[in-house]
């Protein structure tokens, strides 16, 4: 489904058609070892449903290149056995279809030392064309950023809080709307999903926003687009916090 004329979103990916550019984001790979080492037991499934559903949208889309959007890994300081092991695993899945890249995010303070064993380039940012692709836990002041028209960010994990009664469901969204840049200038703004699937994410209806691209915005005018086998369009934020 398009989410602007030279941007699909397929699954919780982005996919530039006409370029065959791939953008996957928040991965956060170790983090049920992490969540383990702390107590909290769950079943070992996410390098497993994090493989399977990569290998569906390569699939489908045949990319070129490969961005991984940031928070690659999960543990911010140091780089756990499992983490080191998984994290190769997929990197040899994806240089078995295409050049990756990394857009290094909050997580990923130590990420070289696994990108090297790959030869895989570590970036603050990269730009197709005038669209500026970034972590989004700070806001860059550099000239690319200054230029561009469009910003794809993820950072923040957006999601939405369905209500049934007194149950809420959360479902992973894309986010889509105008980011106020100075007094005079506006960017379009894309907010993408987490691939975790460990990892619902922040309640954009009702819970504080993270990403200082959000923080201080009214968003209520942004569009939004429910991922959940499909992907469905729901129009507005307005409009569901009013229904």
């Amino acid at each position: 489904m398009k989410i602007l004329s030279n941007i699909e979103i397929v699954d919780l990916a982005l996919f530039f058609k006409k370029e065959k550019i791939l953008i996957f984001g928040d991965l956060h790979i170790g983090q049920e070892d992490a969540m383990n080492k702390e107590g909290i037991l769950i079943p070992r499934f996410q390098q497993k449903d994090l493989i399977t559903k990569t290998k569906k949208i390569i699939s489908t889309t045949n990319p070129d290149i490969i961005i991984l959007n940031g928070d690659i890994k999960h543990e911010f300081a140091k780089i756990s056995k499992e983490e080191w092991k998984q994290i190769l695993e997929y990197f040899d899945l994806l240089q078995k279809y295409s050049k990756v890249i990394i857009v290094k995010g909050n997580h990923d303070k130590i990420i070289e030392p696994l990108a090297s064993k790959k030869n895989i380039p570590v970036l603050t940012h990269y730009l197709i064309n005038k669209t500026y692709i970034c972590h989004g836990d700070i806001i860059p002041t550099n000239k690319e950023f200054k230029e561009c028209k469009t910003i794809i960010i993820g950072h923040e994990h957006p999601s939405i809080g369905l209500r049934d009664g007194n149950r809420v469901e959360k479902y992973k969204c894309f986010l889509k709307g105008k980011y106020k840049y100075n007094l005079f200038e506006e960017k379009q703004l894309i907010v993408m999903p987490s691939m975790n699937q460990l990892t619902e994410g922040t309640d954009i209806l009702s819970e504080q926003l993270l990403s200082p691209f959000l923080k201080n915005m009214n968003i209520n005018k942004f569009e939004t687009w429910i991922v959940e086998n499909e992907v469905y369009y729901f129009g507005k934020l307005k409009e569901l916090k009013r229904e």
